[in-house]
């Protein structure tokens, strides 16, 4: 059993579980290309209605992990292409799973989290959580999950929390809607199993049908074109001069450049 992950299945639903507390379970490629290959799974299941994604320890996700900062600060445009590729598809799998479903969350939600969130349909946190979308600050765009997160929290929202990179509590993500209910740590398991009983009860294939039609209709289709835009926008970030200041400078654990001049 893989260490940064675990699926486990309950009846009709399945629970894809982040298992790596100790990093706030950050992202590497390794568990991008394992989040992916788990939602595959589920996917595929015939006898799931419904995935919970979840996680261990204080925080629900904290974006990239440090060992991949390091390895790409170094990537060339090419190779940025290539990274940013494989979280786009994860999250696209992510949004396009049959079926529907919930991210639990229990804890601090950063940068690339939040593109996990956002994919998903619906989002319960816990009342102590906070949310960032952190890129400028390390010089770079939250490009890849920009689809998703904007969908999930509106423009007018993003246009602060993009440009500003204000950390903002579990009530601001409920008013934005980025999250679609916010409980005590000890009820949010109640209500993830409520909102469970409720896509359990209705009818498979239209649960599935609906989802489809939301995905059809709402806003500009989430197609090859944007996805390859949005790869393209963080590779050309990451490759820029103040990108690669950014990520040097957070990983130096100094000031950047652009906060001395």
């Amino acid at each position: 059993m893989s260490s940064n992950l675990s699926i486990t299945q309950s009846g009709a639903v399945a629970r894809i579980t982040l298992t790596q507390p100790e990093v706030r379970n950050a992202f590497s490629d390794e568990v991008i290309a394992e989040i992916t290959a788990a939602f595959l799974d589920v996917g595929a299941r015939a006898d799931v209605r419904a995935v919970v994604l979840a996680a261990e320890g204080p925080a629900f996700c904290a974006g990239a992990n440090l060992h991949w900062m390091r390895r790409m600060a170094d990537y060339t445009r090419d190779e940025n292409i290539q990274d940013a590729g494989k979280l786009a598809e994860m999250l696209r799998v992510i949004y396009e799973c049959p079926q529907p479903t919930i991210a639990r969350v229990q804890g601090d939600v950063y940068a690339g989290g939040m593109g996990l969130v956002a994919a998903c349909d619906m989002a319960v946190a816990v009342d102590t959580a906070g949310f960032c979308l952190s890129e400028v600050k390390l010089g770079l765009i939250p490009a890849t999950i920009s689809p998703y997160v904007i969908r999930a929290m509106g423009a007018r929202a993003a246009h602060r929390y993009f440009l500003t990179a204000e950390r903002f509590d579990a009530t601001e993500a409920l008013r934005t809607g980025f999250v679609h209910a916010v409980v005590a740590a000890d009820t949010l398991d109640a209500k993830v199993d409520e909102l469970v009983k409720a896509l359990v009860s209705a009818s498979p294939n239209a649960v599935r049908a609906c989802k489809k039609l939301v995905m059809d209709v709402a806003e500009r289709e989430i197609n090859a074109q944007l996805i390859a835009a949005t790869v393209e926008g963080i590779a050309d970030i990451r490759a820029s001069a103040e990108g690669r200041e950014g990520v040097q400078s957070f990983l130096q654990k100094r000031k950047p450049a652009w906060l001395l001049a």
